[in-house]
This record gives C-alpha cells, sequence and structure tokens, in this order.
C-alpha cells in the first residue's frame, strides 16, 4: 500500500500540469512539481496554508471553481482564470477541479489542475499583432513600432521626451523603458513637475538640509538622491519655470547637484525620463522653454498617439482594464455589450486611455455580473447618443473603419497601407471590396 501511494506521488510530480489537494477548510495538502515551477512557491510553503493565499485568483474572493465542485459534487473542467504567481506576476491559466472521497464516498475535500496558458496567450496576440508590456497593451500600427524601439531605448542611458496628450500612457512607457532597462532593479521614481510651485518643486528635486530656511527642521532627501542608480520620471515637464530648468541643465551636463542650503555637490547616477503634454518646440521658440534644456532631453523623442487616432485598440483596452478589475474586486464580469462597443467607437476620448479605464471602473461599482451595459456607464456616454449609435457595432465594421483610416493616412496607396497594416496587398484589397471602401472625392 504504501508502494502504491509513493508510485502515484511520483505520477503527479511528472506531471506537466500544476496539481493541489485541499482539505475541507481549503488549505493545500498536496502541492506537485508543476504547481511549484509555475507559481515559483515551494511545496514547503503552500502546504496547510489556504490555497487563495498562494494563488490570488481572480475567482478566490468570489465564484472560487474548487469551492463550487466540493459543494455541488460535481467537477468543472477548462476554466480559464489568472493567478499571481511568487514574483507578483499575473498569468492566465486554465484550471479543472473535482471533489475528494474517502472509502465511505464521504468528500473529504477537493483537487484541482491548472495549466500555465502564458505561451499560448503570447501566441494569441502574435498572431493578432498585440503587444502587452504592463499596462501598456496594444495592436496599434504606431504603437508597434514604438514597442519595437522600448528595448533599444532602455539599453541606452540617454535622456528621453516622451510626449503625448493628457492620459495617452506616458508614464506607462516610462515605466516599461525601466523594466527594460539594465536598471530596472533600481528605483523608478516619479515626479509631476506641474503639480508643484516652484519652491516646492526644486525641494522635491534635489532635497534640502536642515536649517536650509524657517520650517526645515531636519534634511530631506530629493528625487534625484531617491532614484539614485535608477530612473527618474518627469511628467509635465513644460511647466517648469525657466529659473529651475537651468538647474535641471546643469544636472544633466553635468551629472551633479547641491541640495537647498548645502555646499558639497553630489553626483547624481540616474537616468532622467521626460513627458510633456505640450508642444515644446512652439515652447522654445516663444522663449517658454529654454532651446539647450529641450535639446539636452529629447536625445530620444517618443510620440504617443490619442486614443482616437487607434480605435483598433479599444476592445483590447477593455477586455484588458475588465480583466484587471475582476481580479481586484473579486467579480466575473464577461465583457462588453455590443451597444457600449460602439459607443465608445465613437466617442471623443478626450481623456485618451486613462478615461476609458475609468469608464471601466465606474461600470464594475453598478455592473453585478454578466456583460457591462449602457446604464452601467458615466452619463456622458448615454448623453451624447448618435444616430450611429442605434445598431450594434461589430468587429467587421471596426476593421473596416480601421483600413479605412489606414488609406487615408497612406493617400489611398494601396502598397504602403498593406505594408501599415501588416497584411498582403492582396488581402488589402479582398477588404477594401468586402467593405466597399471608396476614395473620398477631392475638392477640386
Amino acid at each position: 500500500m504504501k508502494n502504491h501511494s509513493s508510485l502515484m506521488q511520483q505520477i503527479l510530480d511528472s506531471a506537466a500540469d500544476g496539481i493541489f489537494t485541499v482539505n475541507e477548510d481549503f488549505r493545500i495538502t498536496w502541492f506537485n512539481s508543476a504547481a511549484e515551477h509555475i507559481t515559483g512557491i515551494s511545496k514547503e510553503e503552500a502546504l496547510y496554508r489556504p490555497c487563495c493565499e498562494i494563488f490570488q485568483a481572480n475567482i478566490c474572493r468570489q465564484n472560487c471553481t474548487l469551492k463550487e465542485s466540493i459543494l455541488t459534487g460535481k467537477p468543472i473542467v477548462n476554466k480559464h482564470v489568472t493567478i499571481h504567481t511568487r514574483n507578483g506576476k499575473v498569468i492566465p491559466v486554465c484550471i479543472s477541479t473535482s471533489t475528494l472521497m474517502n472509502e465511505k464516498g464521504e468528500i473529504i475535500g477537493g483537487v484541482e489542475t491548472f495549466r500555465d496558458r502564458s505561451i499560448i496567450e503570447a501566441l494569441r496576440k502574435e498572431l493578432r499583432k498585440e503587444f502587452q508590456i504592463g499596462d501598456l497593451v496594444s495592436s496599434n500600427v504606431k504603437m508597434r513600432e514604438i514597442a519595437a524601439l522600448l528595448p533599444q531605448i532602455a539599453e541606452s542611458d540617454s535622456t528621453c521626451l516622451i510626449q503625448g496628450e493628457s492620459g495617452t500612457g506616458k508614464e506607462l512607457v516610462a515605466k516599461a523603458i525601466h523594466q527594460l532597462s539594465p536598471r530596472k532593479d533600481k528605483p523608478f521614481i516619479s515626479l509631476n513637475c506641474g503639480a508643484l510651485p516652484d519652491t516646492l518643486l526644486e525641494s522635491e528635486l534635489f532635497g534640502y538640509e536642515q536649517g536650509a530656511f524657517t520650517d526645515a527642521k531636519k534634511k530631506k532627501v530629493g528625487r534625484f538622491s531617491l532614484a539614485e542608480g535608477g530612473t527618474l520620471f518627469l511628467d509635465e515637464i513644460g511647466d517648469m519655470s525657466p529659473a529651475l530648468q537651468v538647474r535641471l541643465l546643469r544636472v544633466l551636463q553635468e551629472k551633479r547637484y547641491e541640495p537647498l542650503g548645502g555646499t558639497d555637490s553630489i553626483h547624481a547616477d540616474v537616468r532622467v525620463l521626460a513627458a510633456t503634454n505640450k508642444n515644446l518646440l512652439s515652447l522654445v521658440q516663444e522663449d517658454l522653454f529654454r532651446s539647450d534644456l529641450y535639446y539636452r532631453i529629447n536625445v530620444i523623442e517618443v510620440t504617443l498617439p490619442p486614443l482616437r487616432e487607434r480605435l483598433e485598440d479599444i476592445p483590447l483596452l477593455a477586455e484588458h482594464f475588465i480583466t484587471r478589475f475582476n481580479h481586484l474586486k473579486g467579480k466575473e464580469i464577461t465583457g462588453i455589450s455590443s451597444c457600449v462597443l460602439n459607443r465608445f467607437m465613437h466617442h471623443e476620448w478626450i481623456g485618451n486611455i486613462r478615461e476609458l479605464e475609468n469608464a471601466i471602473e465606474h461600470a464594475f461599482i453598478l455592473c453585478k455580473e454578466g456583460q457591462i451595459e449602457l446604464h452601467h456607464l458615466p452619463r456622458i456616454f448615454s448623453e451624447h447618443e448618435t444616430h450611429e449609435d442605434m445598431h450594434s457595432a461589430t468587429l467587421a465594421e471596426i476593421e473596416a473603419h480601421h483600413i479605412f483610416n489606414a488609406l487615408n493616412r497612406n493617400q489611398w496607396n494601396r502598397q504602403k497601407t498593406a505594408s501599415e497594416l501588416d497584411i498582403d496587398p492582396s488581402t488589402l484589397w479582398r477588404k477594401i471590396k468586402l467593405y466597399e471602401l471608396k476614395e473620398p472625392e477631392s475638392d477640386s
């Protein structure tokens, strides 16, 4: 009997899928080698701990599949969920659950198998020409070009200027650059230059010594010091005053600074990433921004397109935010309705991606289950209903809209358009015929 038990353990340990069992209190009683590999958590750490603490799945708080199997006595097969690994990474898995019974047929716990779907998801995204770096997710051509450049930008230590409207994800790009860089294990420190008056901004950047001014009761460490060895992200740098621009320029040129009230110069091993929603070149021409600082921070430039120019990303971004909020709020919202998708496709998105995220978060408060409907969204989406909103948008309509915009951008040159869309010219021709796309007549 003991040999049989040992053989069963060897078989379970050799399985490619993660397998664990729980008792009636949902404490882990078995944890195989694949489960250790997928989660990064050892068997010794996992045993006798509640399974929700180990996996932190998006269904743990509510709708636990393992609990449902134990309560109903019925197995559940191939359910897609997300779990957290030891290092905090969220990965997609496919789970199946069933009950454990003793010789008398009494339920004494449950068993769950789970399979890592990360590779499958990566292949799916490759087929759909998607990419994701942290919260930066897109299938847009311009965004794919930016994503392709990020590893090269990250390898460099040069200053980078990230431009784009508010809410387009400038800080997400900065974080992605930091995470891909050799400095990834050092601090990422951010500071909004437009949120503080000049005197406070200077002390936030460089810190101050005790007694530097009346209220300086003790020494304060600045952001440059906090970011030592890592990355300092200066958001809305276009709002910085000319006087402070001079001090920043000196730090970028000499890699040294002095705290307020200090006399000793401190070396700064910090990479600076700057961002703005303003046209810095126009500010330079109007003498509102120093030209020498502009060219110092604009060694590498990244310009993010607004959401209205990447409408094909809306379904993808909505899915991404729904997955995140499902995990955070313990819900199982399945997606957005076709009416909501259509309304999203006709919205102006002045607030860009941040506005979309806020709309989804607002809907999560009102939507208990199933799909997000129009009445779950902020009032602005129902108040500005248009004639186009009377019918439901389809993926085909979204694709047609995307292709039409690409054709316009390339002056209806099919070869260039096919190249931008990364499809064969013959495929593009078939799509033009299928959607009956026609070149707009010129003014002449």
